[in-house]
């Protein structure tokens, strides 16, 4: 009975975070397609200053991720007072995060004469870092103000926000790079053009939470708030297990892709093919995933562990029938969709082999999303992250190792070897996880009144 309540709760919560994720994706797209109307060069530019940016900016991102599990526990709780602490609590925190990043500026001129690279690409690329970092400060505060509206249920301001954002970048994109207003920046547009993009969405986002109606029972900004050390120490300690967690697993594909690289181009070409799909189908269970964190926060905050746990399985019956769905569209569509990507046929070929190795472990990679996300639910994230991080890089990137790069098994497999070492490594994940989670679910005191702290 209270799955079938915890269901429609969960994709009212879910779908509006997936249509937000999926228009994050195609801000990146744009940014790559539009650059590369200039030149290789400067589509090369882009790919390199964003490999290197993006990975700091999600670290930031996975330290606010605390904010959610927070304000939803305080909400359930009937302590919607507190939430304006735990609000500007995260917002100190984001304001020395900003300050911290922005400080790499500093080492940029002795990063820029040691990277070994073709001197207009690296003009590029630094150039593009350098209009980033006047954007940092607006998507460190977004972050803040899009995960408190997600922690109070209100996900649809996220998808609106998303879409404004993308609205903004196209042209944005349009102006900077090509030089419509007499400032032709090449790639390096990108760059300045997503750093007014992450300013317009600080705004949109913090206008939301100031206006909205749905926001005015809990007087965000009734008061002036100091920093308050308990309050900021809390979300750093539930946040930068989440943040090493996303920095593994963003730079573990990465390590892939550099460990492939001796194989040619084709190789990695259909590596970055599947990948870029299984992204794409990730975020599903990722939704899934958040919201899950949100429902637990809330019923736990309630003092409702049953609930609580409904919430975790009502999320793994959607995402197991969501992966099936995948998988199947994975299998049967694997070879127009990557047609999509490429013309070259033999690039084709072999992306559409490693989807049928991406149709497996989309079921685990599920699974293990699903478990995280109600870990951090439970507040239980250091153990998330050691168990993802053994998964991810001791069992996962082992096995890739052993059966794409050696002969140790079986004759080197290059990139459908480390395929399989995903779903090894995922499915690691998803068993440890949900073991973890079970213990959690057994073992967790429920708070009483008034306990439920930042």
């Amino acid at each position: 009975m209270l799955i079938k309540k915890e269901i429609p709760a969960l994709i009212k919560l879910a779908w509006p975070l997936l249509v937000a994720q999926v228009t994050q994706m195609l801000m990146g797209v744009s940014d790559t397609l539009m650059a590369g109307r200039v030149s290789a060069t400067d589509m090369a530019a882009v790919a390199i200053a964003s490999s290197l940016i993006f990975p700091i900016l999600f670290f930031t991102q996975g330290i606010i991720l605390a904010l959610p599990p927070i304000v939803s526990r305080l909400q359930g709780g009937g302590q919607a007072t507190d939430i304006p602490r735990a609000l500007f609590s995260c917002l100190w925190v984001a304001l020395g995060l900003s300050l911290l990043i922005s400080m790499l500026g500093w080492i940029f001129p002795w990063l820029q004469q040691q990277l070994p690279m073709e001197a207009q690409l690296k003009h590029l690329v630094f150039e593009y870092l350098g209009y980033m970092l006047w954007g940092v400060p607006g998507f460190v505060f977004y972050q803040v103000f899009r995960n408190l509206a997600e922690g109070l249920s209100q996900t649809r301001p996220s998808m609106a926000i998303m879409v404004i954002g993308l609205l903004v970048n196209i042209p944005a994109n349009y102006v900077f790079i090509y030089g419509k207003l007499g400032m032709p920046l090449g790639g390096a547009g990108c760059g300045l053009a997503t750093a007014l993009v992450f300013s317009v969405m600080a705004v949109a986002s913090w206008a939301y939470s100031y206006f909205a109606k749905a926001m005015q029972p809990f007087k965000l900004y009734q008061h002036w708030i100091a920093p308050d050390l308990k309050g900021m120490w809390e979300i750093i300690h539930l946040g930068v297990p989440i943040a090493m967690a996303i920095l593994f697993e963003v730079s573990l594909f990465a390590v892939v892709a550099l460990l492939l690289s001796p194989y040619g181009a084709d190789i990695v070409a259909s590596h970055q093919v599947a990948l870029n799909f299984s992204s794409l189908m990730f975020m599903i269970p990722l939704s899934l995933g958040m919201a899950t964190t949100i429902r637990i926060g809330f019923h736990l905050g309630s003092k409702n562990a049953d609930s609580a746990n409904a919430a975790v399985k009502s999320a793994w019956v959607v995402g197991s029938m969501t992966a099936f769905c995948t998988a199947c569209l994975s299998v049967i569509l694997r070879t127009p969709i990557a047609s999509l990507y490429t013309s070259d046929q033999a690039v084709i070929q072999m992306a559409a082999d490693l989807m049928l190795l991406a149709a497996i472990f989309q079921f685990s990679d599920a699974v293990q999303v699903i478990s995280g996300c109600a870990l951090r639910g439970y507040k239980d994230t250091a153990a998330m992250f050691y168990l993802t991080c053994i998964s991810y890089w001791g069992i996962g990137l082992t096995t890739g190792c052993i059966l794409g790069l050696t002969d140790w098994l079986v004759p080197a497999m290059a990139a459908k070897g480390f395929w399989i070492g995903f779903i090894v490594g995922l499915t690691s994940a998803a068993i440890l996880l949900t073991l973890r989670l079970l213990y959690i679910q057994r073992t967790t005191p429920l708070p009483e009144v008034g306990e439920i702290t930042l």
